[in-house]
């Protein structure tokens, strides 16, 4: 397939990528999440990968950027690419465990409470409502917007939100062995909480089932007044979907074929649903004589942190895929 899957009708002089961090204790439960070595270690994920895109390394712990089997963490691609615009990016803190220890535009958000035994997110509409003051003031300093996401776990919690919805979605996974079962697990759980819950509107459904990146992320989409769009996999659906059931536009996705090549997953039939038009970028990472990006091809981690939409935010910028791949191949060689 070719780098992007439609030629994109959009140009853009002053882009900004954000990439928007929060947590949910869902992952760390275990098996849920392999964002991490460790369950527990997952609450820390976001803050380490704003560090390697803010920072260009880890600094809070010694830590190489790749998971145990030598996969490069999608967030070494977005740094790859931010350097290559030369472009400082925007961090907001939705709702993280730990501080973060790169400059961030906070919403005082809490992390994300395990939806099957509570609220997960109570504060959903303040926090919808904090977003859509942030995009409001960010549309008067940028003319396309690349909105990311790290939210470990998060590909559970956008199953919940859909589901309850109305859209039988299938998610995709950071795991080559995507855990089915444990999702299925953890949704007939909130299921029948829902059952007995009291809901007005949509952001009751997040506020039962989601987590706080999701609300966010919607409240900014809805009064950014320039191009947007959602940079990432079956967690942007889920904001793609809360946005439509708002009565709002649908901005346009952007995520690797390797979301939407996920049997385990159903990223097509789910977004064609919802009416979100979806550009996917093949890196071609089988080709470039690495073996830890090979491992993409695979299945393993597949998107991350913005990671397809810095891709295409490079590419409308007038980089060329032969650059891109380059930029990432030199990146990932640094950290190994």
């Amino acid at each position: 397939m070719p780098f992007i899957s439609r030629v994109p009708d959009m140009k853009a002089l002053n882009p900004l990528f954000c990439g928007i961090l929060a947590n949910t204790v869902l992952s760390t439960v275990p098996g849920v999440s392999g964002a991490g070595p460790s369950p527990k270690k997952t609450l820390l994920t976001p803050v380490l990968d704003a560090e390697l895109i803010g920072k260009g390394a880890v600094t809070s712990m010694p830590q190489k950027p790749d998971t145990p089997t030598g996969c490069p963490t999608p967030a070494s691609i977005t740094r790859a690419m931010l350097e290559l615009v030369q472009m400082s990016p925007l961090f907001i803190n939705a709702g993280l465990a730990h501080r973060p220890t790169v400059p961030c535009l906070d919403m005082y958000g809490e992390p994300g409470a395990d939806p099957r035994f509570a609220e997960a997110v109570p504060a959903a509409a303040g926090l919808y409502e904090k977003g859509a003051m942030a995009g409001t003031m960010l549309s008067q300093f940028t003319d396309l917007l690349v909105l990311g996401e790290c939210v470990p776990g998060g590909t559970s919690t956008a199953m919940c939100v859909l589901r309850a919805l109305g859209y039988d979605a299938r998610v995709s996974s950071s795991y080559v062995d995507n855990p089915v079962t444990k999702k299925e697990e953890i949704w007939q759980a909130v299921k029948g909480r829902l059952q007995d819950a009291v809901i007005s509107g949509p952001l009751d459904l997040v506020r039962h089932t989601g987590d706080p990146m999701i609300p966010v992320c919607a409240g900014i989409a809805h009064t950014y007044t320039r191009q947007l769009v959602l940079a990432g996999g079956t967690q942007m659906l889920a904001v793609a979907a809360l946005l439509k059931e708002l009565g709002h536009r649908v901005p346009p996705v952007v995520t690797t074929c390797y979301v939407r090549d996920d049997p385990s997953a159903n990223f097509v039939e789910v977004s064609n649903a919802i009416g979100a038009q979806v550009y996917f970028i093949d890196p071609d990472f089988g080709r470039l004589g690495h073996s830890g990006l090979a491992r993409y091809c695979i299945g393993e981690v597949k998107e991350g942190m913005g990671a397809g939409g810095a891709m295409f935010m490079a590419y409308l910028m007038g980089y060329s895929p032969d650059q891109i791949r380059a930029k990432i191949f030199e990146t990932v060689n640094i950290y190994s």
